[in-house]
């Protein structure tokens, strides 16, 4: 019996691209050559994604040059990026409550809560600009069809996908509707695809840079502890970031054990690609995970920071619904519109820390991260051994990210120091080495300057979930 994919494909098509379905299709396949990429599966191995990569991807991905991040909304430019995802459904979009985001130090919006519509999206946009805000577009059903629904398939016999010029014809469709807006910093292309994806998002990525360079192609992983599942998204889609969700802290005052190791493999990902690392935090209580603190929420800030985070977003702002049968809590805003404890705490260490240190941590590459004071380490992590630059760390624990500058002419280093405990205060000593070390500075967010400390062992108080920036200038 013949597939009923392939018995409503014309009409598929039809459906897709109107009346010039088929001479779309006949010039796709005339000019591109025969070898195919296999319909893309949720879930597949990394050798798989590969491969795919590799047999069907030549004819994008050859003509796409890759944008530094630099020069890309977010990733580039000296702000720190501070995001949100499930933001004020299409009933709450209003001038206040985009002001309500942009006053709460947060720079960009990932779009959902049921905006689907196009006409709903250049709305929002125009809300974001207003306020100050950027989108990034989720569930245009141009995007997803070129990037989710459908793999990307030089094949015109495979129906589960779209040739590349049908791709590009559907990317065009959404950067024409919302690209006259500034607000616009791109399009998220998949949230959480398996490896057998990434080839398909190779081609998709590609065609966002050939026709819309300006703009970012987002993608969101999801927690792993297989390291190859990072490795083989950056070298075969070739993303301008790297961006995860993992969330750490489980019910009954548990964390997850792997949440470090997770960390680890993602930083080594991101320093291998050469890209930033995002990563979502917690906010809220679901199934398996408890309410987070004001503490816990900067924890995860200053954890992520110390394992090399260049951008932060907020899984959820909007509280979801109880339909969704996840069993969420209150986020930082409930279902009805009220403000929680944790909107509250999510402004302050927006607007009087994560802004400012994220300043100087945005341009700096992430050398080493190191757990001290810690008995075991947890899964994934190393222990403090001593440098040229720090002879020891003695007293509470605490992880310690160390961070260079990209001029290699510099052997100035910048510490973040970050306290171990979410609930526990953290008084630790660093010696600095007074052969290496010229001066020790201490940041002071309020002034974005460092205060001069004497290169004597230099005590760190952290209250919980805190964490301290030193920089040490080298002789």
């Amino acid at each position: 019996m013949d597939s009923p994919h392939r018995a409503f494909a014309p009409s598929r098509r039809t459906l897709l691209f109107g009346a010039g379905a088929t001479a779309l299709t006949a010039a796709s396949a005339s000019a591109l050559p025969a070898s195919a990429l296999p319909a893309a599966a949720a879930a597949g191995s990394a050798a798989a994604a590969g491969s795919a990569a590799a047999t069907g991807s030549a004819a994008v991905s050859a003509s796409a040059a890759i944008p530094s991040p630099d020069d890309l909304p977010l990733t580039g430019g000296p702000e720190f990026p501070v995001g949100l995802f499930w933001p004020p459904h299409p009933y709450a979009s209003t001038a206040e409550r985009f002001t309500e985001i942009k006053d709460a130090g947060f720079d960009f919006v990932i779009s959902g809560n049921y905006a689907g519509d196009g006409n709903i999206f250049q709305y929002q946009l125009d809300l974001a600009r207003t306020a100050g805000l950027q989108m990034l577009i989720s569930d245009d059903i141009q995007i997803r069809n070129m990037s989710r629904w459908f793999s990307i398939s030089d094949n015109t016999a495979d129906f589960l996908s779209v040739t590349p010029d049908e791709a590009r014809a559907l990317y065009t469709r959404a950067r024409d509707a919302y690209g006259p807006f500034s607000s616009l910093a791109g399009f998220n292309l998949y949230d959480e695809p398996g490896a057998g994806w990434f080839g398909s998002l190779a081609q998709a990525v590609a065609i966002s840079r050939e026709l819309a360079p300006q703009l970012l192609p987002y993608i969101n992983l999801f927690p792993s502890d297989d390291a190859a599942y990072y490795r083989s998204f950056v070298d075969v889609v070739k993303p301008s970031l790297i961006s995860f969700d993992r969330y750490p802290l489980l019910s009954e005052g548990r964390e997850d054990a792997n949440y470090f190791h997770n960390w680890a493999i993602v930083r080594d990902a991101a320093l291998h690609g050469d890209i930033p690392s995002w990563v979502f935090i917690q906010t809220l209580a679901y199934n398996g995970h408890r309410e987070p603190t004001a503490a816990e929420l900067l924890w995860q800030v200053n954890i992520s920071l110390a394992y090399g985070a260049k951008g932060i977003q907020y899984f959820t702002y909007w509280t979801p619904e109880a339909a969704r049968g996840e069993g969420f809590g209150p986020a930082l805003i409930t279902v009805d519109g009220r403000r929680t404890p944790r909107y509250a705490a999510a402004r302050k260490i927006n607007t009087t820390w994560l802004h400012q240190v994220g300043r100087e941590l945005k341009p700096l590459v992430s050398e080493t991260v190191v757990h001290a004071n810690e008995t075991p380490l947890p899964n994934g992590t190393i222990g403090f051994t001593p440098t040229n630059l720090v002879t020891a760390v003695t007293g509470d624990p605490v992880v310690i990210g160390t961070f260079h500058s990209r001029d290699t002419a510099s052997t100035d280093r910048w510490l973040l120091v970050a306290n171990r405990s979410h609930t526990t205060r953290s008084r630790a000593v660093l010696t600095p080495n007074p052969q290496t070390v010229s001066t020790v500075g201490v940041f002071q967010p309020a002034t974005q300057s460092y205060t001069p400390r004497p290169t004597t062992p230099t005590p760190v108080d952290l209250p919980p979930g805190a964490a301290t920036l030193i920089k040490l200038t080298s002789k």
